[in-house]
């Protein structure tokens, strides 16, 4: 059985420190099989592919530099975020391995509590659908409010922000589709969060299970809408391309980590895919490489 593991940290412009995250996520034989780095979200995706029983470890291994390395109190990037590793969650690949990636969810959640005193707050199916949304609303700064208040406790960990570190949230999940829309010349930040209004779930022509916000690259000058597609099945990337091209013309879009391969199967062809290797970010083809 094979499990994925990917954990978004928050530092996409330091060469050295992400090597060295790097490293600490390959410690104990996991296999690195990409890393989406971004400087303009100031954010790096990492995925993994491991074993039961090795991923909750190799989290572990690589928040220890990221820990030490990355002060998100500090950060300033385009992605939200509440913590040095912000979200940390374990994937399985077919429903027969769902109760093994929610066991090693719960591992790694209680590891990285008691190794690094974070706070660690599920999401998802283990928190009952609360989303990284609802726990990320409003920054740092709102968390800390509201744990303070008593209005949010932590699933594991202390009851306070790690001063560098923030919290980190955890989950166990099928595949979710990071994808990035990036909007043709001229538009401006106030159009991007438009239309992410419109077309994430709940919007006025929103695509189920589709979150988005709009963003301002500003290192690219580009104007995105960047989304998770919780089910592609439901809405794929197509449709979220089409959905935009509604409200505005798109110029290119971009996958960020890994894809199944059926949800690029009716992706438009005059939509350049920046960056694309279907070798190494369609989920088959980099497991069978």
């Amino acid at each position: 059985m094979t499990l994925l593991a990917v954990p978004n940290v928050s530092e996409g412009r330091d060469a050295r420190a992400l090597a060295a995250i790097s490293a600490g996520f390959t410690a104990v034989g996991a296999r690195l099989l990409d890393v989406h780095a971004d400087p303009d979200h100031h954010r790096s995706v990492f995925s993994l592919a491991g074993r039961p029983g090795m991923l909750a470890e190799t989290l572990v291994h690589g928040a220890e530099q990221a820990v030490r390395l990355i002060d998100v109190s500090a950060h300033a990037g385009a992605h939200p975020r509440i913590g040095a590793i912000d979200v940390a969650p374990i994937v399985f690949l077919g429903d027969q391995d769902r109760g093994a990636a929610c066991a090693e969810a719960v591992v790694a959640a209680e590891l990285l509590a008691s190794e690094f005193n974070l706070p660690v707050f599920f999401y998802g199916e283990l928190a009952d659908g609360r989303s990284r949304a609802e726990l990320r609303r409003g920054g740092l700064g709102e968390l800390a409010r509201r744990m303070a208040d008593g209005e949010l406790a932590p699933d594991y960990g202390p009851n306070s922000l790690h001063p560098t570190a923030g919290a980190v949230l955890v989950a166990a999940r099928p595949p979710l589709i990071a994808f990035n829309v990036e909007l043709a010349p001229p538009a401006s930040l106030e159009q991007a969060r438009e239309i992410a209004a419109r077309i994430r779930e709940g919007g006025d022509d929103g695509l189920r299970g589709v979150r988005a916000i709009g963003l301002s690259l500003e290192r690219q000058g580009v104007m995105q809408v960047s989304t998770n597609l919780e089910d592609f099945r439901r809405a794929g990337p197509a449709d979220v391309v089409a959905a935009i091209r509604r409200h505005h013309a798109v110029q290119a879009a971009e996958l960020v980590a890994l894809a199944p391969a059926e949800a690029f199967a009716d992706f438009p062809d005059d939509v350049p895919l920046r960056g694309f290797d279907a070798d190494r970010q369609i989920i088959e083809r980099a497991l069978d490489s």
